[in-house]
């Protein structure tokens, strides 16, 4: 059975590309509101093998995506490094004891809370239909370091940044155990039967061009090269969002597979820029998505218009939004694989 996703982070350029989104297990599905009411929360379910495992083929029987991608968290790692996770209502995600005010020595690692996980990816491979792909991930080091620094999430991550200024060397060997960890995660999760996989770098964009080659392009250039080292035919996906102009520099110098682009980026332009024959994946707006209508095809169109000629997966520029319509999905997924 061909794997279409597969086919293309290998190098291939398919007429239909095919499709998956970000945060296509979450919020807008009733499905996984009902599993997460009966669960009580983010962290209960997403440590629950069978429930997890659930929320990840939800998106796959209902649209048919060409991917599948493991239901966690990029805060897994941190937990994993001994700090204590938790999500309130409405509050985000939160991490304790900041290392702002905490060194990082002090934390008494539990790499056992990974054990989970790996469950998830074993219960999801054995659920999946044989062309789907099955995807994982992780946070990369700078978006990770962010909140193990501050805590909590914030707009322009100017605590950890003057942090970084202040005692690079402290930061430095925060960002080698998040390499690290991360390295050993995702190896973990592809024995256990994930395909591919996509680094998440939310928080690329806050950087300048000298930070983010310090702390963007080498830490996960570090988790590329040890990933192909263990898992040579394994596909990674690098998403450094925010990245604009540092995009072709990111490619060239972290050794992705294929790169992810967000809905700022014009797909003319990073056509133009990106290495050809990359893989490239995106880029619609998810506010299109939700407003649907002419506003979604002409979206639509654009991105799939730009990529003609380049291996290309389809994919929105961030995550899917809460408040999107079912109808919606079932309108994207008609036009690309029409």
């Amino acid at each position: 059975m061909t794997k279409a996703l597969l086919t293309v982070l290998k190098g291939e350029r398919l007429t239909t590309p095919p499709i998956w989104l970000m945060r296509q297990a979450g919020r807008y599905l009733p499905e996984y509101r009902a599993l997460r009411a009966e669960k009580g929360g983010f962290l209960a379910l997403a440590t629950d093998p069978e429930a997890a495992a659930e929320v990840t083929v939800q998106p796959i029987r209902r649209f048919g995506f060409d991917g599948a991608i493991l239901f966690s968290d990029i805060l897994m790692v941190p937990w994993a490094l001994g700090q204590e996770l938790s999500f309130g209502a409405g509050e985000g995600p939160r991490l304790a004891p900041p290392l702002a005010g905490h060194p990082l020595a002090a934390l008494e690692r539990a790499v056992e809370r990974l054990d989970p996980v790996y469950a998830t990816v074993r219960r999801v491979k054995a659920m999946l239909p044989a062309e789907t792909t099955f995807l994982g991930f992780a946070g990369s080091p700078w978006t990770v370091a962010t909140y193990m620094v501050a805590g909590q999430g914030s707009r322009d991550q100017g605590e950890t940044r003057m942090f970084a200024y202040r005692d690079s060397v402290a930061f430095d060997a925060i960002v080698e155990a998040i390499v690290a960890m991360t390295v050993d995660y995702l190896s973990a999760q592809i024995a256990a039967g994930v395909e591919a996989v996509q680094l998440f770098d939310s928080w690329a964009g806050s950087l300048s061009p000298a930070q983010f080659e310090r702390w963007v392009i080498a830490p996960n250039a570090a988790i590329v090269r040890a990933l192909k080292a263990r898992h040579p035919q394994v596909p990674v996906i690098g998403f450094p969002k925010g990245a604009g102009g540092k995009l072709a520099a990111y490619a060239a110098g972290t050794g992705v597979d294929a790169i992810g682009l967000d809905e700022t980026v014009d797909p003319v332009w990073a056509n133009a820029v990106l290495p050809a024959g990359l893989p490239v994946q995106g880029n619609l707006d998810p506010l299109a998505l939700e407003a649907g209508g002419e506003a979604l095809d002409r979206g639509i169109d654009r991105v799939l218009e730009a990529f003609r000629d380049r291996p290309h997966i389809f994919n929105l520029g961030h995550g899917i939004g809460q408040h999107t319509p079912i109808a919606h999905v079932e309108q994207l997924v008609a036009r690309v694989r029409s």
